[in-house]
């Protein structure tokens, strides 16, 4: 994930992201990861791709930060990055508000880059 501009918070978003990500059993990076666990699986056929999402206007801008940004502040997100010692209530508040300055920016913009497979037996 990439954005523009970077306000104060939105650094610290990604790492807290990760941590509580990792630490309820996920894999916040699985995209990068699906070819070689196919792989590994057993397939021999397996054909890799990506596709992307870009937030950029204002509203689209407005709804990924409360996607993001308001789940940080108040859900069961926030909860367990509290709980796991990733983050504060302090330091997630200043995490939203980093989102809330991400959307308000008129050049703002956010990338995701998902993988992708395909796999045949």
């Amino acid at each position: 994930m990439v954005w523009h501009p970077d306000p104060p918070g939105m650094d610290a978003w990604l790492p807290v992201y990760y941590a509580v990500a990792r630490g309820n059993g996920g894999e916040p990076d699985a995209g990068r990861r699906l070819a070689g666990w196919a792989r590994a699986a057993g397939f021999d056929d397996v054909r890799a791709s990506t596709s992307s999402w870009c937030f950029a206007t204002p509203d689209e801008r407005a709804w990924w930060a409360e996607s993001w940004g308001g789940r940080l502040a108040r859900s069961a997100v926030a909860d367990t990055a509290v709980a796991g010692g990733h983050a504060t209530r302090d330091e997630l508040a200043r995490i939203h508000a980093g989102w809330r300055a991400w959307a308000a920016a008129e050049d703002g913009w956010f990338a995701v880059l998902h993988g992708e497979i395909v796999c045949r037996a």
